[in-house]
């Protein structure tokens, strides 16, 4: 069963079984926000009663970013009357265009949102939009900054800045390798070294997945990408007819270091 675990005043997160997703929780004095909402309906409807548990007040939805495990409960909140969510622009436009494509992923934990049955099934798509400029949302004596560093992870990754605690989306995992399938790798370990940056603003930094982390591992997690970066591109170029050559030099698994090559090749500009 998963637990709240207290991130500064009135900061909460929880982390639910399957894919160790953590959701936010920030409760002001007029509304709460909820940051990620799982995987489908199931794991939507267990983190809503775990908000439930810890607060009665209106919610607020933010999805830090377009991969169906933070945004595929949405519309257990919205039947509980949430009417804003939360996201970057790139977000949104993403699972407008490809959240259907990724029902399929759940069909093990989630066959309702699989198989887009049922009121709760339905995707839900962000309505309030964050582009360049941070927004700040007045929860009533709790202030949270909702923020964008570039591409990273994906071409839409929010930040969420309380007073305490920054809730980092899948900018940050702990406990797997990162997952590069629409990532940008060298802007990745760019926003990595800008997050590295902010430590002395927060107290506590929440992954997407995993436990919370100090500045030490974002540290790392830049310095490793950047490396990984440098690798990757000599490889490409020693051997351009096969890039996959560099897998075994690269810090990550197999499968993750696949998806590196060929997103680096993907996004970088062609000289």
């Amino acid at each position: 069963m998963s637990r709240w675990l207290k991130v500064g005043p009135d900061n909460y997160v929880l982390t639910t079984q399957g894919s160790l997703l953590n959701t936010g929780l920030v409760v002001g004095s007029e509304r709460a926000m909820v940051i990620d909402t799982g995987g489908g309906p199931r794991q939507g409807r267990e983190i809503l009663a775990a908000v439930r548990e810890k607060t009665q007040l209106p919610l607020v939805v933010v999805n830090t970013h377009a991969h169906y495990d933070h945004f595929f409960g949405n519309a257990v909140f919205a039947d509980d009357g949430v009417t804003e969510f939360w996201a970057h622009a790139n977000c949104a436009a993403g699972i407008e265009e490809n959240g259907d494509r990724q029902r399929r992923a759940v069909a093990g934990d989630e066959p309702e949102m699989a198989a887009g049955e049922g009121p709760e099934a339905e995707l839900v798509v962000p309505n309030a939009i964050v582009k360049d400029q941070p927004v700040l949302v007045d929860l009533g004596g709790q202030r949270v900054t909702l923020f964008y560093l570039g591409h990273g992870h994906t071409d839409g990754d929010l930040l969420v800045g309380s007073a305490t605690t920054l809730f980092a989306g899948d900018l940050v995992e702990q406990g797997a390798h990162p997952s590069f399938e629409d990532s940008y790798p060298e802007d990745w370990a760019d926003a990595l070294r800008h997050l590295s940056a902010l430590r002395h603003r927060y107290e506590f930094l929440i992954p997407g997945h995993g436990e919370p982390v100090g500045d030490k591992f974002v540290r790392t997690m830049a310095d490793t990408m950047g490396t990984a970066v440098r690798q990757a591109t000599q490889s490409i170029r020693d051997t351009p007819g096969d890039a996959t050559k560099a897998i075994p030099i690269l810090p990550y698994g197999p499968e993750q270091s696949r998806w590196f090559i060929k997103r680096l090749q993907d996004t970088r500009p062609h000289h």
